[in-house]
């Protein structure tokens, strides 16, 4: 890993659950990760319940876009989490890989995507414990 750890997740469309996380990842490392997000389909916009949800609890994403995944993009992260897009994320030795099973918020209410909003604080907040020793 180089000095400052970096990750990228990934989804389908790059509108959702990805860029809930990536939002919160954002927030809670304060500038110690580097934070990427992309798509292997990318939607024209941030899913609005996501965008929603991530602004009742002080985080806004309505800047973000979805973004294509690339290589480049797997090649620069240290840590790749996949949120369902099944075998369309490249895989590079070296790298440290999860698929996080979450619900799909594409479709669904704010009171559906509250939940799945929460269940990424929780993993992003593992992850942050998992990549920054203690007390940096």
């Amino acid at each position: 890993m180089s000095e400052k750890p970096s990750v990228l997740f990934v989804c389908v469309h790059n509108a959702g659950r990805s860029q809930m996380a990536a939002g919160w990842l954002t927030h809670l490392a304060a500038g110690r990760i580097e934070v990427r997000s992309a798509g292997s389909m990318p939607a024209d916009q941030i899913n609005p319940a996501a965008v929603t949800a991530m602004t009742e609890v002080g985080i806004d994403i309505t800047t973000e876009t979805p973004k294509i995944l690339t290589v480049e993009a797997v090649q620069a992260s240290d840590v790749v989490i996949t949120m369902g897009c099944g075998d369309t994320c490249p895989v590079f030795p070296g790298k440290r890989y999860e698929d996080w099973k979450l619900d799909d918020p594409a479709g669904q209410g704010i009171d559906a995507v509250r939940p799945i909003r929460d269940d990424i604080r929780a993993r992003v907040e593992k992850l942050i414990g998992e990549l920054l020793p203690a007390g940096t």
